[in-house]
């Protein structure tokens, strides 16, 4: 089976597969901090989790990576997936200036894959995006193997930040 014909697993990042806790303070903060929120990112641990589910995903799927982070914390995102082992993928970024909410703009990337691919899964913390990724027909893994922040879910959902 060629890379192109493997079905695909989309991973989402910030507590899915990164533990974002000991950043969740820029955001906690009025107002929020994103600059510092971001920096941080690559000090993020990796979530055992969802690494494990990654790596085993790979074995019969093509791994996709889809963040709501902005397109300009890309180099330090590529960096964090190859230092912690990740399979390696595309990754799937918000343009810096767009601030729709994340189960926005992460539905309309997972139809736009799917119109070519099988999507067998999509693994995310966020609820909203998981709600409307399976009223949309995809199969949703809930990323529940981390504490939720009320502060990026506002984040998410309200301001379109990541």
């Amino acid at each position: 089976m060629t890379q192109k014909s493997r079905p695909l697993a989309v991973f989402d990042l910030d507590n899915t597969l990164a533990d974002t806790a000991h950043r969740q303070r820029f955001l906690e903060r009025k107002p929020r901090d994103w600059e510092a929120f971001f920096a941080a990112a690559p000090k993020d641990p990796p979530l055992a989790a969802g690494v494990a589910l990654a790596r085993e995903s790979a074995e019969e799927c093509e791994v996709i990576y889809l963040t709501g982070r902005p397109e300009r914390c890309r180099r330090d995102t590529l960096d964090w997936l190859v230092a912690q082992g990740l399979p390696e993928g595309r990754v799937f970024m918000r343009g810096n200036g767009d601030r729709r909410p994340a189960r926005v703009t992460k539905l309309e990337i997972l139809r736009r894959l799917a119109r070519d691919r099988e999507i067998r899964v999509l693994v995310d913390d966020d609820e909203l995006v998981c709600v409307d990724a399976e009223r949309a027909g995809f199969t949703v893994v809930r990323a529940r193997w981390t504490a939720s922040s009320e502060a990026l879910k506002e984040a998410q959902e309200g301001e379109g930040r990541t």
